[in-house]
């Protein structure tokens, strides 16, 4: 008895053990909830990327001289690429549950663009709107083929095999928390209904769950508390509780005040050179391929993000590849259809994998389902996009943590007892975040980065790539992985790479051909490696 109760003690004490895949989740990639939950649930996701394309939207639109009427057109015209996009890289790039959506880092090239001295010769700013929307397909166009050359070519399979979990960690961490600004800080803007939301979502996921001893409330926390804080922010705003409040405070509080509704048509279908004819220049041409490279960066953390939240094993270099280069077919489509905005995998939509546990690829297409309903019905989706970007900005507070902590959990492959491990780490995050900061602060300070060279085109290329804390990460972490005590034999295990040895090659682990085979026995045609 007493030998047998002493191993039990000892037993409290040994760690955690190391899992490739994470346990309990409810739906892995490759299974499915029942239709009606897997509808709500694609709804859900709907919901998500809707959020950020109408934050992209308000942000570009009005500063390259559209109106009401340009920016319902542009997130119509989001939505429905998105929807493609979505399809294409769920059927044939990585097949992991990712939404690719709009992404933020295409919007500096984009700013270049609209106060060029070549656009300030249009006067008015409808005309100002369309000659903008046509110099960023053509730049989105000749940018796409980069990101396809480096996906379907293979270069970017040998960068990831040398990736490792301790370089991993600060990529993934770095894509969630690198979005910090969207959002408590947006989230204030309106912070009776935002707070209200946070909190909502917090019971309805965490405590809720826990207190019935059973699931199923966490899995529809953010339709709960957007129904909840939306009908909320409506009743304040018909009880004229923001009447006499700034226009700065009513237009992030009243739900009457996006100007959405009335602008949307009925039904309107978005097709390619809407806008025109797209104009090409070497100088956007080269900023816009800096901001495809910061997107290809980003992804690639989000997809190893959405691979864990999915349970599916780590995933392998190939397949990595393969789904930048279908990012690339999204950029290219991008640029035909004139969203404005290049693509990039859904970061939010990845931590919302996390929140409901439910990885289920089949929920992603449904949700790109609603995303085609919504962009074709104007009306009925600018209903929808009218919710106050404070809500939504709740809504990251939690989605951009957990893909933040798929980052930290890369480290219990690694020897956190390590100095070099822990010199490695701290030194990336650190760096990827402070850098960030430094050329942001100066942006808004002088108007222009810290960069400012007689060539707008170089001043824009350094300033999109270092304001990516996540791509800023990845080259310290990368660096150091590589060169920092090579010659060690402590040096792999410290880093973690002993566990995804198997992982490097496709054909290594038979669960990878679960997960990431290409349908339709495309794998004899396309092989991965």
């Amino acid at each position: 008895m007493a030998a047998g109760g002493g191993g039990g003690k000892a037993d409290e004490f040994l760690p955690h053990p190391v899992k490739d895949q994470l346990p309990g989740v409810d739906y892995c990639v490759t299974s499915s909830p029942s239709w009606p939950e897997g509808v709500i649930l694609g709804f859900q996701h709907y919901l998500v990327v809707l959020g950020t394309i109408v934050i992209v939207s308000t942000i570009l639109v009005p500063l390259i001289g559209g109106g009401n009427v340009e920016k319902a057109e542009t997130i119509q015209t989001l939505l429905f690429v998105a929807a493609i996009n979505t399809l294409l890289q769920t059927l044939f790039g990585t097949r992991l549950p990712v939404v690719v959506g709009a992404s933020y880092s295409f919007l500096i090239p984009a700013f270049s663009i609209a106060f060029s001295t070549r656009m300030s010769v249009f006067a008015d700013p409808h005309q100002r709107f369309k000659q903008s929307m046509r110099a960023i397909q053509g730049a989105l166009i000749v940018a796409s083929f980069f990101q396809i050359i480096v996906g379907f070519f293979g270069f970017w399979r040998i960068f990831a095999r040398f990736l490792s979990p301790l370089s991993v960690a600060p990529l993934v961490t770095l894509t969630g928390l690198g979005l910090f600004v969207l959002g408590f800080p947006k989230l204030a803007d309106c912070v009776e209904i935002g707070l209200l939301a946070l909190v909502i979502i917090v019971i309805f996921s965490q405590y809720i769950p826990e207190r019935m001893k059973s699931r199923g409330a966490d899995r529809f926390a953010i339709i709960v508390s957007i129904g909840i804080a939306w009908a909320f922010a409506e009743i304040l705003t018909a009880a004229g509780a923001y009447n006499k409040r700034s226009p700065k405070t009513q237009l992030s509080c009243r739900t009457d005040r996006s100007g959405l509704i009335s602008a949307a048509p009925w039904i309107r279908v978005p097709y390619p050179f809407q806008w025109g004819r797209p104009s090409f220049n070497a100088g956007d041409a080269f900023a816009v391929i800096a901001a495809s490279l910061v997107a290809i960066v980003e992804s690639t953390g989000t997809f190893i993000a959405a691979s864990r939240f999915g349970s599916a094993t780590p995933v392998p270099p190939s397949v990595l590849s393969r789904g930048v280069g279908w990012l690339g077919i999204g950029t290219l489509l991008d640029g035909l259809f004139g969203t404005g905005t290049g693509s990039t995998a859904s970061v939010e939509n990845a931590g919302l994998l996390g929140l409901t546990r439910v990885g289920s690829r089949r929920v992603i297409q449904i949700s790109a389902g609603f995303m085609f309903f919504f962009s074709i019905l104007g009306k009925f989706g600018a209903v929808l996009a009218s919710i106050p970007l404070s809500i939504i900005a709740a809504i990251y507070c939690v989605l951009f943590a957990y893909v933040a902590s798929a980052g930290l959990g890369f480290l219990q492959f690694c020897n956190l007892n390590s100095y070099r491990s822990l010199f490695i780490l701290g030194l990336s995050l650190f760096i990827g975040l402070s850098v960030q900061q430094y050329f942001n602060e100066y942006l808004l300070i002088s108007g222009h980065g810290p960069v400012h060279t007689g060539s707008t085109a170089f001043n824009d290329i350094v300033q999109v790539i270092f304001s990516s804390p996540a791509t800023v990460a990845i080259i310290v972490a990368y660096f150091l992985d590589l060169t920092l005590r090579r010659g060690d034999s402590l040096t792999r295990r410290d880093s973690g790479r002993h566990w995804w040895e198997k992982f490097r090659n496709f054909n290594h682990d038979s669960r990878s051909e679960e997960f990431y085979s290409l349908p339709f026995n495309l794998n004899r045609f396309f092989p991965s490696f």
